[in-house]
């Protein structure tokens, strides 16, 4: 039977080798390639040189500015987050799945349309002030304010779907032994409660940070280019043909992501808190 299961997992199998494994190597390799729009492949050589641009001012900038907003976005979305993933738990609501289904509504349309929609949000003569009158968000298109909104609103339901996950995976007689010895319901939470949905926080918090360390249109979008990620400068250098060293700074993105799979293995091998 295992065999016959083997055999149907093939066709699967060479996809993921062509589609995903291929390229990941070449971009790999041609981190470490001197290509670029004026170098053909018949004069590709091996290089080191590029690691020279991890110096560069603007690179080391990039860096900072996506760390920084990501951990800022991911800070909001796990208080945000948590917040909503616990009342949804603990309310007695007869169709939760419904209210999971509204948190994740907005992500089934296009990015950059929601993205769109932001920024004309935020921008002086936006929507709202044409529909109410007013806007509380007028103006602050172009601001580093503007940026965190844009992200938390987008990644806040990667962060709240595995917190609500490991909640709803307590067994709740654990809850209720808790109050018997005559723990407060804080006390609960914060013995019982939040422990156990740790790898919900941590499989939330991995979700929302990757994607907003490595994005690039909504900082382009709604900071109106004023800020740069590090996916901004991949973008631009991949735009200006300057394949070696945007390949090298995707590399860099790649092995972190493979990090964070590691450390989600680690805290939800049995990918719980991914359903």
């Amino acid at each position: 039977m295992n065999s016959t299961y083997a055999k149907l997992a093939n066709p699967y199998r060479i996809w993921l080798y062509v589609l995903v494994f291929i390229p990941m190597i070449a971009l790999v390799a041609l981190g470490f390639t001197n290509l670029t729009s004026s170098i053909s492949f018949n004069s590709l050589s091996f290089t080191l040189e590029n690691f020279d641009m991890f110096g560069e001012k603007s690179i080391l900038v990039g860096f900072r500015n996506s760390f920084t907003f990501a951990s800022i976005t991911t800070l909001v979305a796990f208080v945000i987050g948590y917040l909503t993933a616990y009342l949804v738990y603990r309310s007695n609501f007869n169709n939760k799945f419904g209210i999971m289904t509204l948190v994740i509504l907005p992500m089934w349309s296009n990015l950059i349309l929601r993205i769109d929609a932001l920024a004309n949000i935020m921008s002086e003569n936006n929507i709202l002030t044409s529909l109410i009158g007013f806007s509380p968000f007028s103006n602050i298109n172009g601001t580093p304010l503007a940026v965190i909104i844009g992200m938390v609103f987008t990644y806040v339901p990667f962060m709240i779907l595995p917190i609500y996950t490991a909640l709803e995976k307590i067994d709740n007689s654990l809850i209720e032994a808790s109050a018997d010895l005559g723990k407060t319901p804080f006390q609960t939470f914060l013995h019982v409660v939040f422990p156990l949905s740790l790898k919900g926080v941590v499989t939330g918090s991995i979700m929302v940070f990757l994607p907003t360390f490595s994005g690039f249109a909504i900082p382009k979008i709604l900071s109106k280019g004023r800020i740069v990620f590090i996916g901004n400068i991949i973008e631009t250098k991949f735009n200006y043909t300057i394949f070696n060293d945007g390949a090298l700074l995707a590399s860099t993105i790649l092995f972190l992501i493979f990090g964070a799979i590691v450390l989600l293995r680690r805290f939800d091998k049995e990918g719980e808190t991914l359903l």
